[in-house]
């Protein structure tokens, strides 16, 4: 629809994984570095993770299709299957037989893999949003890399997802599975300047003659509000075209990024859509630390019945939810008749 208005042959900002039209980030690079090694150097598992919309899948199409034919790949993304349905899809993969059998198709495996091994072949497992799979499908994944016996190596298994993929692994009963990791990677989120580069690089490849079409103002707003997510910093940019278009503006700037951040608001959301969780490993904000004080000091005053309650809690009124407030009473009540 905005196409020929901004002078498009395509859409720039399409949520589809392209493997041809790829930014590569720094973290990209080596992510996309480090797969191919561990296929060329034989690791039997790696675990690459990521949040939501960081560009793991698109990575992975690009490996895939970088693959020569000496690698027989099978690419699972869509995990959500029984163990039976999960064999069933590596026998039509691998072309093997399948007949419902477990352990003829464990044969049948083994001997596939002895087979590569003859013909200096590489067999590779990768399982997209493996952060899905519950414990006992992990340990069918570790149970089937011990057909690949000792001597041969070649099979290897990719395990990727988002960074709850690393809560799951560290199950008990996975100890055996954390022990055969061999490289792990966190695909992080783009850098201000990194943005900006990835905003310049799709307009480019989408045809785009005029690459000032968001103004650099507009670009600091997309970061925040993305905080370097690729799929967030597509959905704001393809709906600031797009309202651009319906406005006459051949330049996007501010303003129109912050109404169109608005408009992205689910019903009933206090952020608007596209807005990131802030990243693991960063301290508390000095809100959050304010109303711990507020709330240590509180309770303390109370229980020594120095202040009444509605004046000790009125600094938390509008900040903290009203169920947190009904919570913190009734903690107050149970320590006072105790």
């Amino acid at each position: 629809m905005y196409r020929k208005y901004y002078g498009f042959t395509s859409k720039p900002f399409d949520l589809a994984p392209n493997p041809d039209q790829v930014f590569m980030s720094e973290t990209h690079q080596e992510a996309l570095a480090i797969l191919r090694y561990g296929v060329i150097a034989k690791k039997g598992f790696l675990v690459l993770t990521g949040d939501v919309g960081t560009g793991k899948t698109t990575l992975l199409q690009v490996l895939v299709r970088s693959l020569d034919m000496e690698v027989h790949c099978c690419l699972l993304n869509n995990p959500a299957l029984s163990r039976d349905e999960f064999f069933s899809f590596l026998a039509h993969q691998y072309n093997l037989s399948w007949e419902g059998n477990k352990a003829l198709f464990l044969l049948a495996f083994a001997d596939f893999l002895k087979q590569c091994h003859n013909r200096d072949e590489r067999v590779l497992l990768i399982i997209d949003e493996a952060h899905m799979l519950p414990v006992e499908m992990l340990e069918e994944i570790r149970l089937l890399s011990n057909q690949d016996i000792s001597g041969q190596d070649v099979f290897s298994i990719f395990l990727v997802g988002q960074s709850e993929l690393n809560e799951r692994m560290s199950d008990d009963r996975l100890l055996p599975l954390r022990q055969r990791i061999g490289i792990r990677f966190h695909l992080e989120r783009f850098s201000r300047q990194e943005t900006a580069q990835y905003i310049s690089y799709r307009l480019r490849a989408a045809g785009g003659q005029h690459m000032e079409i968001f103004s650099e103002e507009a670009v600091n707003l997309i970061y925040k509000v993305s905080k370097g997510t690729p799929r967030l910093i597509n959905i704001v940019c393809d709906h600031a075209l797009l309202t651009g278009f319906a406005d006459e503006r051949p330049v996007i700037d501010a303003s129109l990024v912050r109404e169109c951040v608005e408009e992205l608001r689910f019903p009933g959301e206090e952020t608007p859509l596209p807005v990131a969780t802030r990243q693991k490993g960063k301290r508390p904000s000095g809100l959050w630390l304010f109303i711990l004080v507020v709330l240590v000091a509180a309770a303390v005053l109370l229980l020594l019945e120095i202040i009444p309650r509605t004046r000790a809690f009125s600094p938390l009124q509008g900040v903290l939810p009203q169920e947190w407030l009904q919570w913190l009473h009734r903690l107050v009540d149970g320590a006072s008749a105790g």
